[in-house]
């Protein structure tokens, strides 16, 4: 299957990309992963984009997609994929279809993760990190440490990151109802978005997107 996973910051793309992943046998792209690689691997598209970012500017959307189609064309992508940050818009939208439509192939869903904004507010205003290890995450409300402020495995303070403060958290979403969210009605005009609840365990998700999926695919044998 060939997979768009979309959804507001907080909504829990990361962690259920990599169960779907996982669950179906697909590689799972994200567009900070492709980053990453090209960057460390110094390829030219790494170099492009990282003077980009060293400048303190956004990527141009050719060489995000440039990066996201070499990714696809990969052997472990033969049976389909999931797309996770990617794309963001819809110009990136509509190069993807369009770099699918030369390679023969089409999407099959554009899974949407639906969660109130109150809710995306609290899970991501909630996070505390240790200043020892990074690694080490905590919530104030649904994993909160033993004795507040310290670590439970190492013992070290547990801070708030500046991008998880309260406002940092709507000015991104504000950006995500400008920039992203447009998609959604792009795919919805597809017949291919299927919408599913993020809220509950990671577990009920999981099984609500599985669920949703197997639906959308039969819909569409």
């Amino acid at each position: 299957m060939r997979i768009v996973l979309v959804g507001p910051p907080g909504a829990g793309k990361g962690t259920q990309a990599a169960f779907l992943a996982k669950s179906l046998s697909i590689p799972h792209i994200s567009t900070g992963d492709l980053f990453r690689a090209n960057i460390s691997q110094g390829t030219e598209l790494g170099k492009r984009a990282k003077a980009y970012m060293d400048a303190g500017n956004l990527v141009p959307d050719e060489i995000t997609i440039a990066m996201a189609r070499e990714r696809m064309a990969q052997p472990d992508a033969g049976n389909g994929f999931l797309l996770d940050g990617f794309p963001r818009n819809v110009s990136q939208a509509e190069a993807l279809d369009a770099a699918l439509e030369e390679d023969g192939v089409k999407l099959d869903s554009v899974l949407d993760l639906e969660v109130p904004e109150d809710e995306v507010v609290k899970r991501i205003a909630g996070r505390r990190i240790c200043r020892n290890d990074s690694a080490h995450v905590f919530h104030v409300t649904y994993a909160p440490p033993k004795t507040e402020g310290v670590c439970d495995v190492c013992g070290g303070e547990l801070y708030q990151r500046d991008d998880d403060s309260e406002e940092t958290v709507r000015k991104r979403l504000e950006v995500y109802h400008t920039q992203t969210e447009p998609i959604i009605d792009y795919y919805k005009a597809q017949g291919l978005l299927v919408t599913i609840s993020a809220l509950g365990t990671v577990a009920e998700v999981t099984a609500r997107a599985m669920e949703a999926l197997q639906v959308d695919k039969a819909a569409q044998a």
